[in-house]
């Protein structure tokens, strides 16, 4: 039997679909015969007619056609007002018809971070918000206590965009019929249980504390350029982007993309720093340790990595 899949674009983005064209290991096409997906609508792919997709919702909501996935892309906007009306869908709020949607899925993917967590337009006129959170408060759209029709809440497949690889392995899982372990951000624990810094090419630089001051040098991002790579979690440097790269392999900061809190409100290329040391440090790790350690580190750093490559 086939699996039903509806996918939304909400707030104006499409940055997400972009990303999942890249999936080619198989690529979509082949990905969604294998998997028996019949994709339903998809407002970029799909060319059916505007009365042929009409027909589709209506059978939906008249459960003639079973909602097997529904997923979401973009931030929901509540504005202005809390009316809605700056994201229509026939005179109406998107926001309306996304949830009216969700009530009939068996599983809701939110893909990126702008729908699983308002992203860009939470703090100003347009009120955005997630399917599920705002930022990192439960709520949003639908509620903190909604489940789908599978009994799961909404899965966030966090990221700006969400990476290829991540879309591709979540839809692959629920169409197989795999609960998936949530972390605390309901972002499944298959990605989201590393950081971004583990598998940076430039971790060397950072255990030994040699400092990257200004782009084109080698050296760690972390304690002047504003990565957020030791902070946040994701695949970026275990899972390349196009099976290549990744920000810091080629000298850019991690923004951090994958956190309910993107976007943060400072520079991107700019740590808030303390004396050298960043404000804000991993999870569990001890300030007064920190600077001790890295001190020691510093002193010990192989002269081929203070040289930062330089001959």
């Amino acid at each position: 039997m086939s699996i039903n899949v509806y996918w939304m674009q909400i707030g104006g983005c499409g940055g997400d679909t972009l990303s999942f064209l890249n999936a080619d290991a198989p690529n979509i096409a082949e990905m969604f015969q294998s998997l028996d997906i019949d994709l339903l609508w998809h407002p970029s792919l799909s060319n059916k007619s505007v009365p042929e997709h009409e027909q589709i919702v209506a059978d939906i909501l008249a459960e003639k056609l079973k909602l097997d996935v529904l997923i979401v892309e973009g931030s929901v906007i509540h504005g202005p007002a809390g009316s809605g009306l700056f994201d229509t869908r026939d005179g109406k709020p998107t926001k309306d018809f996304a949830s009216q949607l969700a009530q009939y899925a068996q599983v809701v993917l939110a893909a990126g971070t702008c729908a699983s967590f308002g992203g860009f337009g939470v703090d100003d006129m347009m009120e955005s918000t997630g399917l599920q959170f705002c930022k990192q408060k439960k709520g949003g759209l639908l509620g903190a206590d909604f489940l789908a029709r599978s009994g799961q809440p909404v899965i966030n497949l966090a990221g700006c965009p969400c990476h290829h690889d991540i879309l591709a392995g979540a839809i692959t899982a629920v169409a197989n019929g795999i609960v998936l372990k949530l972390d605390q951000f309901n972002r499944p624990k298959e990605w989201f249980s590393t950081l971004i810094h583990q598998g940076c090419t430039r971790n060397e630089y950072h255990e030994y504390r040699v400092e990257e001051e200004k782009f084109g040098e080698k050296g760690c991002l972390f304690f002047h350029m504003g990565c957020q790579g030791p902070l946040v979690s994701g695949v970026c440097n275990t899972h390349l982007w196009n099976q290549h790269s990744s920000k810091t392999r080629v000298g850019v900061p991690c923004f951090g993309c994958t956190s309910p809190d993107f976007p943060m409100n400072t520079p991107f290329f700019d740590t808030n720093n303390i004396e050298g040391v960043p404000v804000k440090l991993p999870s569990g790790v001890d300030r007064a340790h920190y600077m001790v350690y890295k001190d020691m580190a510093a002193a010990a750093a192989p002269e081929r990595l203070k040289n930062k490559g330089n001959a």
